[in-house]
């Protein structure tokens, strides 16, 4: 996942957000533009080294040449409002058995991203956020998979229960 235009003061949460949620929908790392924020990054880490399971974080200044370098590779992804529609394309993408780099953006979006992407995916043609768009991608994307995944080297872990809270350490989750 790349994340166009990180701001500190507007993005701090969303960015980190938008990488949680990559994380937890099956993704296998974020990388983000803009401005650096290490702080970003620590939580991040910090989710992954007490939750579990291989996924990493990386600030890139050039996020031109680091989408041109991908498709040298893989395929790219970007989710807008003004893509085709998910469900029509979905099949496509799957299909295809290259890498993915899906990207979002809060603010306004160069042009030629949407010249560079293989797709331009709207996950509804309504505004709303990139975390929420990249979410519905991935759940469609890993086709529900990404509920049953299993986070290598977890020190905590949910025991699901109706109600209530209940957090262990790894070895004594059920």
């Amino acid at each position: 996942m790349l994340k166009l235009g990180h701001r500190p003061v507007r993005d701090k949460r969303m960015t980190t957000h938008l990488m949680l949620a990559a994380r937890a929908f099956g993704a296998s790392g974020a990388l983000y533009t803009g401005v650096r924020a290490p702080s970003v990054e620590e939580k991040v880490m910090k989710v992954c080294s007490e939750w579990g399971g291989a996924f990493s974080v990386e600030y890139v200044e050039d996020w031109l040449g680091t989408i041109k370098t991908w498709k040298q590779r893989g395929r790219v992804i970007h989710l807008t409002m003004y893509g085709l529609p998910l469900q029509r394309v979905i099949p496509l993408i799957r299909e295809d058995p290259l890498d993915k780099l899906v990207i979002v953006g809060g603010a306004k979006v160069p042009g030629v991203v949407y010249d560079l992407a293989d797709w331009n995916v709207a996950v509804t043609s309504q505004p709303h956020s990139e975390v929420s768009a990249l979410a519905v991608f991935l759940h469609v994307f890993f086709e529900g998979r990404e509920f049953e995944k299993v986070f290598e080297g977890a020190r905590l872990r949910v025991v699901p229960q109706e109600r209530g809270k209940r957090v262990e350490k790894a070895s004594q989750a059920v």
